[in-house]
C-alpha cells in the first residue's frame, strides 16, 4: 500500500487490501496445506479415458453421461455449423445473436419436454441466473438448501424474499410455506437431481406442498434431464409427476454433448425472461458450434435410449460393489441418510471420505491405480464432510468399470501414505507464495 496514505500512520488500522485473499473455504485450506494439487489438472477425455501428464487413465469424473461430446455425428454437427456460420455470433439474442439454429434448437427443447416453449441461454449456469426476473418485490422464494450454486445465486439476484427449505424435506418446506405471507407470489425451488451425490428431490411431496399453498414449481434437471425416466425427460417423469413442474431449467454440457442451457415452460413466461432477464439480455448468444452439436445430441439421445440404459446400469453395479468393500455411498448432503432410503438411481456416486486430507489422499491413491475421479468439499457439500464424486459414462466398458472397483479395493488393501507427493501444475502456487 502507498506510504502516503493517511490511515497507515501510527495509531489507525491499516486498511484491508482486496487482493489479500487465502483460499475460500477450510477444506480449501486444508487441500493447499498437503503436497497434492487434485484441481485445475490439464487432461483430455475421450469414451470414458482421459490422458493426465501424459498417462491414460480411467475418466471417472466427467459429467458427459451419455458419452455425446466426442460422437462423431456430435462433432460433425459442430463442424458444420462452424463452417457455415463462424465461431461466434458476436452480439446478444434481442440483436444481432439470434441464428436459425436457435429457434431449431428451442422448438426441439420444448417438444422433447413438452412445454409450450424454451429458451436456450449461453450456459446453464446463466439459464438459472434468468430466474431472477421472476422473483420480484412481495414475491416469496423456498429454496432447498443443497440445491446448486447458480440457483442460489438466482435466487439472490432476484427482489423476492427468501427462504430455505431443509434438503429433500416436505415438511419443512410446508410449514414454511404456510407460514408465507398468503397474497405473495410463491415459488419452490430445487435441483432434479442434486450434482454431488445423485440423489433425486422428492418431487411428489414437494409439487403437492406446493400446490396447496398456491406455489409455482421450478426445477433444474441439469443432470437428469435425458437422462432419467420412461423417454429420458428427466427425474420428474421418474417420479411421475412431469405435468405439476411449472418452469424447467437445464444445460446442454451434461447429457446433450455441449454447452449451453435452457429454460422451458409456458409461452408467456419464456417470452417475459427472453426481454427481462439479464442474463440473456445482456451476455453473447449461444455459439453456433455449440447449437448444432447440443442439437445433435438431443436427436441421438432419444433415438438411442440404450446410452441412459447403459450409464444406469453400470453405476448400479459399481455403487453394489464399493458397498460391499464398505465405503459409504450414501447421500452426500444429508447425514445419516434416512431409513430405508433408496439408493441414487444415476450415474453419480459419492464416497464420503470425512476429513479432507483423507479425501485427497484417496484421490491421490486412486489416480496412482489409473483411475481420475473429482475430490469435493464444502460448499459442494456440508461443512465438516468431503466425498470423492465418481461418474460413469455410457461409453464406460466393463472392464473400465472393474478397474475403478479394483482401484478402491486397492486403497482398503494399501492405505495411502500419510504425506504424498505429486507434481504440482504450473496454475497452482505452493501456500508460501499464494497471494
Amino acid at each position: 500500500m502507498p506510504d502516503s496514505n493517511p490511515d497507515s500512520s501510527p495509531g489507525h488500522n491499516p486498511p484491508a487490501d482486496l487482493f489479500d485473499k487465502a483460499p475460500a473455504s477450510p477444506f480449501l485450506r486444508a487441500v493447499h496445506a498437503t503436497p497434492v494439487r487434485p484441481y485445475y489438472r490439464p487432461l483430455q477425455a475421450r469414451d470414458g479415458e482421459a490422458v493426465l501428464d501424459g498417462r491414460k487413465v480411467v475418466m471417472a469424473g466427467c459429467n458427459d453421461y451419455l458419452g455425446l461430446a466426442t460422437d462423431p455425428r456430435v462433432t460433425a454437427a459442430a463442424a458444420t455449423a462452424l463452417q457455415t456460420y463462424g465461431t461466434s455470433c458476436s452480439g446478444a439474442r434481442t440483436l444481432n445473436g439470434t441464428l436459425p439454429l436457435h429457434g431449431e434448437l428451442e422448438a426441439a427443447v420444448a417438444d422433447f419436454l413438452g412445454t409450450e416453449d424454451a429458451a436456450v441461454v449461453t450456459t446453464g449456469f446463466q439459464a438459472n441466473l434468468a430466474l431472477a426476473a421472476l422473483f420480484g418485490p412481495g414475491d416469496a422464494v423456498f429454496s432447498d438448501t443443497a440445491n446448486h450454486a447458480s440457483l442460489i445465486d438466482g435466487i439472490r439476484l432476484g427482489a423476492a424474499h427468501r427462504m430455505r427449505y431443509r434438503h429433500a424435506d416436505p415438511a419443512h418446506l410446508d410449514r414454511l410455506l404456510a407460514a408465507a405471507d398468503p397474497a405473495a407470489a410463491k415459488a419452490v425451488v430445487t435441483d432434479g437431481m442434486f450434482s454431488m451425490d445423485g440423489a433425486l428431490a422428492p418431487l411428489p411431496a414437494l409439487t403437492a406442498a406446493a400446490r396447496r399453498h398456491g406455489a409455482r414449481t421450478l426445477v433444474d434437471g441439469a443432470h437428469d434431464i435425458g437422462l432419467l425416466g420412461p423417454t429420458g425427460r428427466g427425474a420428474a417423469e421418474l417420479l411421475g409427476v412431469h405435468e405439476r413442474v411449472d418452469l424447467f431449467t437445464g444445460t446442454f454440457s451434461k447429457c446433450f454433448g455441449s454447452t449451453g442451457g435452457f429454460l422451458a415452460g409456458p409461452a408467456r413466461v419464456i417470452t417475459h425472461l427472453r426481454y427481462a432477464a439479464r442474463a440473456i439480455l445482456f451476455s453473447a448468444s449461444m455459439p453456433p458450434p455449440a447449437l448444432a452439436a447440443a442439437m445433435s445430441a438431443l436427436e441421438i439421445s432419444i433415438d438411442e435410449p440404450w446410452r441412459r440404459h447403459r450409464v444406469l446400469a453400470l453405476a448400479a453395479r459399481l455403487r453394489t460393489r464399493l458397498t460391499a468393500l464398505g465405503y459409504d455411498t450414501g447421500p452426500a448432503h444429508t447425514d445419516p441418510a434416512p431409513p430405508g432410503a433408496p439408493p441414487p438411481p444415476g450415474p453419480v456416486i459419492a464416497v464420503r471420505t470425512g476429513d479432507p486430507a483423507d479425501c485427497v489422499r484417496l484421490w491421490q491413491h486412486l489416480l496412482d491405480a489409473g483411475v481420475y475421479t473429482n475430490p469435493v468439499g464444502p460448499p459442494a457439500v456440508p461443512e465438516g464432510s468431503s466425498i470423492i464424486r465418481v461418474t460413469l459414462q455410457a461409453t464406460h466398458t466393463d472392464t473400465h468399470v472393474d478397474h475403478i472397483a479394483e482401484a478402491f479395493a486397492s486403497a482398503r488393501r494399501t492405505p495411502p501414505p500419510a504425506a504424498p507427493v505429486l507434481a504440482r501444475p504450473r496454475q497452482a502456487l505452493a501456500p508460501e507464495t499464494a497471494r
